[in-house]
């Protein structure tokens, strides 16, 4: 037994003479402080030689700030032209203009909200005037940001999962959205939940991987990427629980995903789902969607990210302002910023008070800034339930389009 304890010290004494006679630099540091000096020059080559890499730590912090959301207004004309029409307005490229016009001119929206998704074709349109939609934007100190996917299409062999496309070219294309003047990028992650199977592993690891590799390929042009992994509200009865349970396993597996790619989570930005049961469920109370949203959140993401931007998802106007300013209720000293990036619960109202009608532009303008207010107050916990400029109102849900960006 002493021979083979001198051997295991020998040998432990050799491996240690060996490694510090190969670095130099550790002869010279006390021992006992080696290791955390090693800790502290642990740094990816993605993050120690990408030339963006403190204006994306710096753009993140700025759209996650306190107080202020993000617009999502990154629809694709398909989408876009379905929303037109439920106000009797055709679905042409001047009209589409003319409705992101309406949103990004409204005047006083930049103290509620710090970045706006765009589509490809919205980045490069102007006003009316002439005026470049990104220059607006930034006159409002809200940065623009851009939708990169290219849609979803089914995977073939599941039960109508889908995988989002679009990693082709995307490094070419996020150069040419950061010279347009695109200060962060989307891309969407859909999983469907029931009961029982849903989502698959097939599915969850396709769009973790994906979203890992897009969040590098955007890091790397300059643009702060969104994580979207969004386990989609849907038809079912899978309770509240469910929901959380499946939320945890995506969002895990995305950040293990992002960390084999090296993607620097301080320039990230997440944008997941609330927790809520399936559409044919009882509908959740804003303390239980609270409890079980912050319950994941804690769980699964780690403080580095500055910032979760919780989607909408299909819940109402009043109810998604009511279930954020909760989420500060039930975790008012979260590392992150706990906030919005908001589409169809900014717009909905505002569409509609529109109507496509020029004399409807100022009141419809009015309504989007209120919406945007009140959900700035919900995310300071200062919001006066009873005072939303929407009350009431359903679920505003949308079914799931395939094939593409709809260009």
């Amino acid at each position: 037994m002493k021979v083979l304890s001198s051997l295991i010290l020998t040998s432990v004494v050799v491996s240690c003479s060996a490694f510090v006679s190969l670095n130099p630099k550790l002869n010279s540091i006390p021992l006992k402080t080696r290791a955390r000096h090693a800790a502290l020059n642990m740094v990816s080559r993605a993050e120690k030689e990408n030339p963006y890499m403190e204006e994306l730590k710096a753009n993140a912090k700025k759209i996650g700030g306190r107080g202020r959301g993000i617009l999502a207004s990154d629809e694709s004309n398909a989408t876009t032209g379905i929303r037109l029409g439920s106000i009797g307005v055709e679905n042409t490229e001047e009209n589409r203009r003319k409705w992101r016009e309406l949103l990004y001119t409204a005047p006083g929206l930049g103290e509620y909200i710090s970045g706006a998704i765009m589509f490809d074709e919205t980045l490069y349109q102007k006003t009316s005037e002439g005026k470049p939609f990104v220059d607006v934007l930034r006159e409002q100190n809200i940065l623009p940001g851009i939708k990169v996917d290219t849609g979803l299409q089914n995977m073939f062999g599941t039960d109508g999962e889908t995988a989002t496309q679009g990693l082709d070219g995307l490094g070419d294309r996020c150069k040419a959205y950061y010279k347009q003047g695109a200060r962060f990028a989307k891309w969407r992650a859909v999983l469907k939940c029931d009961e029982k199977d849903l989502p698959s592993e097939k599915a969850i690891w396709e769009n973790a991987h994906a979203l890992a590799r897009y969040a590098a390929i955007a890091q790397e042009n300059g643009l702060v990427p969104i994580v979207e992994p969004e386990v989609t509200l849907g038809p079912g009865t899978y309770s509240i629980e469910r929901t959380a349970f499946i939320s945890e396993r995506v969002n895990s597996i995305t950040m293990n995903w992002l960390n084999r790619y090296d993607v620097v989570l301080d320039a990230i930005l997440l944008k997941p789902n609330m927790i809520l049961p399936g559409l044919d469920a009882p509908m959740a109370s804003k303390e239980e969607v609270a409890k079980y949203t912050v319950q994941v959140m804690k769980r699964t993401i780690p403080p580095a990210v500055p910032s979760i931007h919780f989607l909408s998802g299909g819940m109402g106007e009043e109810e998604a302002t009511l279930n954020l300013q909760q989420l500060q209720k039930e975790y008012p000293d979260a590392p992150w910023s706990l906030t919005f990036s908001y589409g169809r619960a900014l717009q909905s109202s505002t569409l509609k008070t529109w109507g496509g009608k020029p004399e409807n532009w100022k009141a419809a303008q009015d309504i989007l800034v209120k919406l945007a207010q009140a959900n700035s107050r919900a995310q300071l916990g200062k919001f006066v339930e009873g005072t939303h400029p929407a009350p009431g109102g359903g679920r505003i849900l949308q079914a799931l389009r395939l094939g593409g960006a709809g260009k």
